[in-house]
């Protein structure tokens, strides 16, 4: 066996050594709502760079970045990949040959909402599709349980009342520690949450996006909604998916999502937009902080924010990102506001 073969098996085959003092580093746990789950202030993200054509040794050592530095909560979701279950499928594995005995230590959360996987079953709010994605979650993951599970959007094609009687059904089985939500606006939110408190199973977290870009969760009274009713919320693009960076100031890099021209579009970055993103970068730098550093630390102001998910696709972000000040004078709110609404 020659030299590179056998240090490509050793490489495969190591086991990460944890970070004893991970829980020395600063982080934050913040109680999810009225239950008793304390989540990380930041949740690691698996909605991008985690799938079946991204570097598995990068994913390794991102998970390894997140849970040495204190995070202890996985974001994931049925479809998030290529392909779908990829992403559940790496982290599964990642679990498996280097974390298992750290399982107890981890909130697994996934989700299930949109298309999974071909035909009528494979997608929305109705019981066959939630309990089956749920068994291929499992599966995917390796794991008995996970700790949360969401429905991951609003059906309109099926009464809430059977989506909401397949998650009691999934928490009395024991597959499903928790109930959660997302991308339910106020309305439809407080209906889960009423119907899911007479089953006896509260809902614990309702995960939206929300940014210093993205105000809809404030607008439609989501926040407050869930602030005086026990649930907590887990933000999901904080940094508006990059845009709330610098990363854009100079161009778009080659490596970016928007350079890929999928989730974020290269149309969305205007001459207006880009000078928003200026304003906001010069009042980082007067705070000093990185534009990005700030934009998470504005989303975790709020007492009504559990946990801030980051999405990143290598090591030095999540670190970078994990330095906040939630400090912020009512000049710098009232400035910042005033460029996040466009006046």
């Amino acid at each position: 066996m020659d030299a590179d073969r056998l240090k490509e098996i050793l490489t495969r085959n190591r086991t990460h050594v944890v970070a004893d003092d991970r829980y020395k580093k600063g982080m934050q746990y913040r109680r999810a709502g009225g239950s008793g789950l304390k989540l990380s202030e930041f949740s690691l993200g698996f909605w991008h760079n985690f799938g079946s054509t991204d570097n598995y040794e990068n994913m390794r050592d991102m998970v390894f970045a997140a849970f040495d530095s204190g995070i202890t909560v996985f974001d994931l979701a049925n479809n998030y990949g290529p392909m779908a279950g990829g992403a559940e499928r790496n982290f599964g594995n990642i679990l498996k040959n280097d974390l298992a005995s750290y399982r107890d230590e981890m909130v697994i959360a996934t989700k299930a909402g949109f298309p999974a996987w071909r035909g009528p079953y494979g997608d929305g709010g109705g019981k066959k599709y939630l309990i089956a994605s749920l068994d291929r979650s499992l599966k995917n993951l390796g794991v008995d349980y996970v700790d949360i599970y969401y429905h991951h959007r609003p059906d309109p094609d099926t009464p809430l009342e059977e989506t909401c009687e397949a998650f009691r059904r999934i928490v009395d089985s024991g597959k499903a520690l928790y109930i959660g939500i997302s991308n339910y606006g106020c309305a439809r939110m407080q209906k889960a949450v009423e119907l899911l408190r007479e089953m006896k199973v509260p809902v614990i977290l309702n995960q939206v996006q929300y940014s210093i870009f993205d105000r809809r969760a404030e607008e439609d009274g989501t926040l407050d909604y869930a602030r005086g009713n026990g649930v907590g919320v887990a933000v999901y693009s904080p940094l508006a998916q990059g845009l709330l960076t610098d990363k854009y100031l100079k161009g778009i890099p080659e490596d970016s999502r928007m350079s890929r021209n999928a989730s974020l579009k290269k149309s969305v970055l205007t001459q207006e937009e880009l000078d928003k993103i200026a304003k906001l970068n010069e009042i980082a730098a007067a705070r000093g902080q990185s534009l990005a550093q700030m934009a998470i630390s504005w989303v975790l102001r709020s007492d009504a924010v559990t946990s801030v998910i980051l999405g990143a696709s290598r090591r030095e972000q999540i670190e970078d990102n994990l330095i906040v000040d939630t400090k912020f004078t009512e000049e710098e709110l009232a400035r910042i506001d005033r460029i996040g609404k466009g006046e």
